[in-house]
C-alpha cells in the first residue's frame, strides 16, 4: 500500500512538472523571480494550480518552483489572495468614483426647464467672451468671437436676443464629475493657466484676476455646452455659442482648452438623459484629442475627426481612439473637403445607431485662418 502510494504521488509530482505550472513560455530561458503578467489560480486540491489557457504570452522565462510542495503551494495561495484582495481594493474605489460621479450630476443646477415658447434652443452668454486690457490680442485665437457671432447671426434675424437661452456657470462638483482634484487645484497657479492659454503675459497676473477674466468665461461656456444636450434631446437640435474644448481631458489642458466640456455634456447625458450612444463629429481644424482621451476605454462613443495633421497636437496616442480619423494636409480646399466629410457621414451611417450627436464646429478650418491652415470658403446660399 504505502510502496503503491508513494509511487502514486512520485507520478503525480512528475505529471505536475511537465505542466510546469510555474512558468510563463518564453525565449530567453533565464530564470527570475515572478513574472509581472503571470496571473495565478489555485485550487485547495492541488490538481490544478494554473488556468494554462487564460495564460499571456511573455518575453522571459519564469520557472519559480519544479515540483508543488505544501510550502510552495501555500505562498502562491497567499500570493493570490493578495492578488485578489488589491483587485477588490481597486473595484470597490471605482464604484465609489462612480457614486460620487452620478451624484454631483444629479445634483447639478446646470439643467434646467427652458419653456419652448419663450426660448430657442440656442445658448449664449456675454460672460462667455474674454477681454482684459487687450491681452487677449496677444494670441492668434479669437478670444471674443463668440460675441460676435451672436451679433451677427442677431442683425441678420437669425436670432432674437430675448429668446437666446443664458446657462449657469459650472461649479467646481460640476467640473470634478470629469476632472480630477489634482488638475483643477493646479489652475490656481497662473503660470498653469498661462501654458494652456499660450499667453505669456497671464503668469504676470493674480490668480484671482486669471480666474475672474480668464477661467470664469471658460465655466461659463461649459454649462452652456451641457444644457445644449439637453436641449438637443428635449427638441431634437441645440447650439452652444461657444465651448468646443476638445484639447482638454480629465487631467490636463492645453490649446487654449482648460475645461473638457464635451466629455462633461457626454457624462451628464449618460445619466440624466439615459443616453447610452453618443457620435462626435469633430470639424475642427485641430484634432481631438482630449475628448479621445477621456473615452479611451468607452465604446458608447464613435469619434469622426477631420483635422489637419500638419498642425497642433499631433497626438498620436489619442488618434488610436477616433474610430474615423481624417488626416488632412494644410491648403486643403473646400471641394476636397467636403467630399471626404460626405463620405465619412455616409460610413458613420451604416456602422453607428447615435442617440446623440456633438457637432463639434471649429470656425478654423475657413480660409484665411491663422492656425488652421485650411483653404475651406463658404458659399453664401441664394
Amino acid at each position: 500500500m504505502g510502496g503503491n502510494g508513494s509511487k502514486t504521488l512520485r507520478n503525480r509530482r512528475s505529471h505536475l512538472s511537465k505542466i510546469n505550472p510555474f512558468c510563463c513560455i518564453g525565449r530567453c530561458g533565464k530564470r527570475s523571480a515572478i513574472c509581472r503578467q503571470w496571473r495565478p489560480g489555485v485550487s485547495l486540491h492541488g490538481r490544478e494550480l494554473l488556468d494554462l489557457k487564460a495564460r499571456p504570452k511573455c518575453t522571459a522565462m519564469v520557472q519559480i518552483w519544479s515540483s508543488p510542495t505544501v510550502e510552495n503551494i501555500l505562498r502562491l495561495f497567499f500570493l493570490s489572495e493578495n492578488r485578489r484582495a488589491v483587485t477588490m481594493a481597486s473595484s470597490v474605489s471605482l464604484e465609489g468614483d462612480q457614486v460620487k460621479q452620478k451624484q454631483r450630476i444629479e445634483a447639478s443646477k446646470l439643467y434646467f426647464d427652458v419653456p419652448p415658447d419663450e426660448k430657442d434652443p440656442v445658448v449664449y452668454s456675454s460672460s462667455y467672451n474674454i477681454s482684459f486690457l487687450g491681452i487677449e490680442k496677444l494670441h492668434p485665437f479669437d478670444a471674443s468671437k463668440w460675441g460676435r457671432i451672436q451679433k451677427f447671426l442677431a442683425d441678420e434675424g437669425v436670432l432674437k436676443r430675448k429668446r437666446i437661452v443664458e446657462p449657469l456657470e459650472a461649479t467646481r462638483d460640476d467640473l470634478l464629475v470629469v476632472h480630477t482634484e489634482k488638475y483643477l487645484d493646479s489652475l490656481k497657479s497662473s503660470s498653469v493657466v498661462t501654458e494652456i492659454a499660450e499667453v505669456p503675459p497671464i503668469a504676470l497676473l493674480p490668480n484671482f484676476l486669471v480666474q475672474w477674466k480668464v477661467l470664469q468665461p471658460f465655466r461659463k461656456q461649459v454649462g452652456g455646452t451641457i444644457l445644449s444636450a439637453k436641449l438637443a434631446k428635449e427638441r431634437g437640435w441645440a447650439i452652444n455659442i461657444g465651448g468646443g474644448f476638445h484639447h482638454c481631458c480629465a487631467n490636463e489642458g492645453g490649446g487654449f482648452c482648460a475645461y473638457a466640456d464635451i466629455t462633461l455634456a457626454i457624462q451628464f447625458a449618460y445619466t440624466r438623459l439615459a443616453i447610452t450612444r453618443v457620435m462626435i463629429i469633430d470639424l475642427d481644424a485641430h484634432q481631438g484629442n482630449g475628448h479621445a482621451r477621456d473615452f479611451m476605454n468607452d465604446d458608447r462613443v464613435y469619434i469622426i475627426d477631420l483635422y489637419n495633421t500638419d498642425i497642433y497636437p499631433r497626438d498620436f496616442e489619442a488618434k488610436k481612439r477616433i474610430n474615423q480619423p481624417v488626416a488632412l494636409k494644410s491648403f486643403t480646399t473646400t471641394e476636397k473637403y467636403l467630399a471626404l466629410l460626405s463620405q465619412e457621414l455616409k460610413k458613420a451611417e451604416n456602422i453607428f445607431k447615435p442617440e446623440l450627436v456633438v457637432y463639434n464646429a471649429g470656425t478654423d478650418v475657413l480660409e484665411g485662418d491663422p492656425l488652421g491652415r485650411l483653404l475651406v470658403r463658404c458659399h453664401q446660399k441664394e
